[in-house]
């Protein structure tokens, strides 16, 4: 991170990398990148909120439990959803 002469601050995250945007490639990077950070978020100990190929919504938790949750809306954060049942392997 470098401050910039106006004042802010400018993140630098590598070396860009030039990828069509209607590309496999591109869309591999993206995937990937997804992937990686739903990785992150659970080592990090923090659950994973995502609708799955059925259009369930999903809360998976770090131990690998995962529940279908209903989303409340304009209900604050963290207090926003509702846990449905417990999804198993079977169910999934």
């Amino acid at each position: 991170m470098r401050q910039e002469a106006s004042g802010g601050w400018r993140v630098s995250l590598g070396m860009p990398v030039a990828y069509d945007f209607a590309s496999k490639e591109f869309d591999e990077a993206v995937r990937a990148a997804g992937h990686q950070a739903f990785l992150e978020t659970l080592a990090a100990g923090l659950p994973v909120f995502y609708r799955d190929a059925d259009g369930l919504n999903v809360m998976q938790c770090p131990d690998g439990r995962r529940f279908e949750i209903r989303w409340i809306p304009g209900a604050p954060s963290g207090e926003n959803y509702e846990v449905i049942r417990e999804l198993t392997a079977h169910a999934a």
